[in-house]
């Protein structure tokens, strides 16, 4: 079951993520924001043609192509490894979601991705919904490998125990 509410989870990011940029590009016009928490957080509406703090601005098809790698890797990861683990499965399939959302703009979207999160408390850039499922499956991928290396490392000492 949990597998398949980990499915459900990121076909529900995807899909906010796409309905929020649809939304956000009819409402509103580029670079206009918005005041929604005051102090914490803003609408404010930009076209990012570089990947995470628009790092490789304007080299739409290099980011094209580490996306579809990086996401044909996720992809194998989840089929080879993710019975093992559930944590893991969780942690592909939000990163796949992020990934996803993000290549759908810069495929159908002039090589841009639409932002508009805000966070105004931290003068964080601009972000969407496809970011946050990527760093939070992003964060559930270190925890998966911080556990798997304790439990590890666990095992290891236990073995040696068992031998002396």
């Amino acid at each position: 079951m949990s597998y398949i509410l980990a499915v459900i989870t990121a076909v529900i990011f995807l899909v906010a993520d796409q309905v929020t940029k649809y939304i956000v590009m009819s409402n509103m016009t580029l670079h206009q924001s918005i005041g929604f928490i005051d102090g914490f957080m803003d609408f404010t509406y930009i076209h990012n043609d570089g990947g995470a703090w628009g790092m490789l601005g304007g080299q739409r098809w290099i980011l094209l192509v580490v996306t579809a790698i990086a996401m044909v890797l996720i992809l194998f990861m989840l089929i080879k490894y993710g019975r093992k683990s559930k944590l893991l499965f969780w942690a592909g399939c939000l990163v796949l979601s992020g990934g996803i959302g993000n290549m759908i703009d810069r495929i159908f979207r002039g090589g841009e991705v639409v932002d508009f999160l805000h966070a105004t408390f931290i003068d964080f850039p601009v972000f969407n919904v496809a970011d946050c499922a990527v760093v939070i499956g992003a964060g559930l991928l270190i925890l998966y490998f911080v556990l798997d290396t304790v439990k590890e490392y666990k095992e290891k000492k236990a073995s040696r125990q068992g031998e002396e």
